[in-house]
């Protein structure tokens, strides 16, 4: 395996989307892509994370907001390191190539622990609340099983 830095062979290669997506990491990112549509779909849907105008977990906005905040900055920074994913074999240089590895480690140590955070705060949120027979449950408590996944996905990078 001479010739490699970082994971990477030598640039300048033909892109190979087959073995692209069966990566490892390439899964896991679209599982989190995934995850994070399903959080703030949930959460943001018109019978999902608010009834009446109020949110359902426990009638606090910041709950709802902060759901759908980190659900859609996840999905964007899925789609950033997805790309970086499909050009870091282009990447010639040693330093960009290392500075992409650790963008990427240190994002997702950081949004990692933004979901566990984000977990927490739902479930304290969603145990405290009371729900009218009219409420539908499902999509808050798919929201915080979705969110509890994604600190998986999040931290196996």
């Amino acid at each position: 395996m001479e010739g490699q830095a970082y994971g990477a062979g030598m640039a300048g290669g033909s892109f190979d989307a087959i073995a692209f997506i069966k990566k490892p990491s390439v899964i896991l990112r679209l599982f989190s892509l995934l995850f994070s549509i399903i959080v703030f779909g949930c959460i943001s849907s018109p019978v999902g994370g608010y009834y009446e105008g109020q949110c359902v977990y426990n009638n606090d906005p910041n709950a709802c907001n902060y759901g759908i905040a980190i659900g859609v900055i996840a999905f964007m920074a899925c789609i950033v390191f997805l790309i970086l994913e499909a050009l870091f074999e282009n990447l010639s240089s040693v330093q960009q190539r290392k500075m992409v590895v650790m963008a990427d480690m240190a994002f997702s140590g950081f949004w990692t622990f933004l979901w566990f955070v984000g977990f927490c705060y739902l479930t304290n949120q969603w145990s405290k609340s009371n729900h009218p027979d009219t409420v539908n449950v499902s999509n808050p408590q798919a929201a915080i099983a979705f969110s509890f996944f994604s600190i998986g996905t999040w931290v196996s990078f």
